[in-house]
């Protein structure tokens, strides 16, 4: 099913699922944010700080569709949400490179933080269920903006693991350097995830076409190719 086969009655509940979830998202990941941010400062731990500001940019891509979804025709913004969406994932994949390469290089060495062991676990739990409900959501309804907006909640769920290993590896141990390998791996997923959104914002094509439910029609000097 399509965006462009949904009667006015299922795309309305659509509509109403993804400002749920984007609500959700938006509150947990506030409280994620002090969380981590209060813990990494008193640890000293630049992993824990690094979570915290993920956090805040998750933050700002749910809000990007939370944006997106008030309008009473959301289509009309899909393309800037994706553009603002695109730059969170940059901007994320750039944080943790430079934060991965100094804590390599024994710049920072992160210390034993219980508290940010907890929340990295309880981050796990929570934001596989919420991405894959926006993703399925925003796939049924054509948003490739929703669906942009749930790979962005993936991220940080693998943040979330690479954060517990490595506080793990880091308290039993002392492996410091665990969690910056893994970092970089997620990294290089999340320029690749802010590629295909910032090619939902520059093609021709329907964006819905990004959301897997069709393929697109054409393509025009590569640009829509996967």
């Amino acid at each position: 099913m399509t965006g462009a086969t949904l009667t006015p009655a299922r795309i309305g509940v659509l509509r109403r699922r993804i400002r749920i979830v984007v609500a959700i998202t938006i509150t947990w990941n506030v409280v994620e944010a002090i969380v981590a941010l209060t813990a990494g400062g008193a640890a000293s731990s630049a992993a824990l700080i690094g979570f915290g500001l993920d956090s805040i940019v998750e933050v700002l891509s749910a809000a990007a569709v939370a944006w997106q979804f008030a309008a009473p025709d959301p289509e009309r913004r899909e393309k800037i949400t994706l553009s603002v969406i695109a730059v969170s994932f940059f901007a994320l994949a750039a944080y943790v490179t430079v934060d991965a390469v100094l804590s390599l290089a024994g710049l920072r060495d992160p210390e034993h933080s219980p508290v940010g062991i907890a929340i990295a676990a309880l981050s796990l739990v929570v934001m596989p269920f919420l991405s894959w409900f926006e993703r399925r959501t925003g796939r049924e309804l054509g948003s490739a903006s929703a669906v942009a907006d749930s790979k962005q909640t993936l991220i940080c769920t693998y943040l979330s693991a690479a954060l517990l290993v490595g506080l793990v590896l880091n308290s039993l141990l002392g492996w410091a350097w665990a969690d910056s390998i893994a970092a970089l791996v997620i990294a290089v997923f999340a320029i690749r995830e802010g590629i295909e959104a910032w090619r939902g914002e520059t093609c021709t094509e329907p964006v819905a076409a990004l959301t897997g439910e069709r393929e697109a029609d054409r393509c025009e000097d590569g640009c829509c190719s996967s």
